[in-house]
């Protein structure tokens, strides 16, 4: 009886969609992430000192083309791989507005696996989708997110955000 209850409640408490969900920014600002509801968003998983560094262009790019339209691209740094973000959320807004021109919202550095893994990533990397689950394996691992704020595609770091796939899916996901 009490197993049937605890699972009734982890349902009613389990988050429906990336908008139950708020995140600090790299400003240090807190930001519900209900605040994009009606977007295709894509979220990233970002290091300064990665060999995936340079797709910060790409994902730049990305926004530029699309933000209009109703995409938004939302950056978290994180540390989990190699130790490739080591620095502090100034150093790497510092890094990413200098060298990168980026202007798609970033937010503070969490950890994408692991026991202290960021609630919004292990949601993320559970929920069933067409390409596959389980844990992130490296960096900039993209997460596609449909209108609804439900997963709708992931794709590996080796993924250049500006790929005709990534591209079709997001206008797919603006229709």
């Amino acid at each position: 009886m009490v197993n049937l209850l605890l699972t009734g409640l982890m349902m009613i408490l389990a988050p429906a969609s990336i908008y139950d969900f708020t995140a600090e920014t790299i400003d240090g600002k807190l930001q519900p992430l209900s605040e994009y509801k009606g977007k295709v968003i894509l979220v990233v998983n970002v290091a300064s000192k990665c060999g995936y560094t340079g797709q910060y262009e790409d994902l730049e790019a990305l926004y530029q083309k699309y933000k209009d339209k109703g995409v938004v691209i939302l950056g978290f740094p994180a540390n989990n791989f190699g130790g490739q973000e080591p620095g502090s959320n100034k150093e790497i807004k510092q890094f990413c507005t200098s060298r990168y021109n980026v202007t798609f919202p970033m937010f503070a550095k969490v950890s994408v696996k692991g026991e202290d893994q960021h609630s919004l990533f292990r949601y993320l990397t559970t929920q069933e989708n067409p390409d596959f689950t389980g844990d992130i394996r490296w960096n900039f691992e993209k997460f596609l997110i449909g209108q609804n704020g439900k997963l709708l595609h992931r794709y590996r770091s080796g993924a250049d955000p500006l790929d005709d796939d990534i591209e079709k899916d997001i206008s797919e996901a603006l229709k």
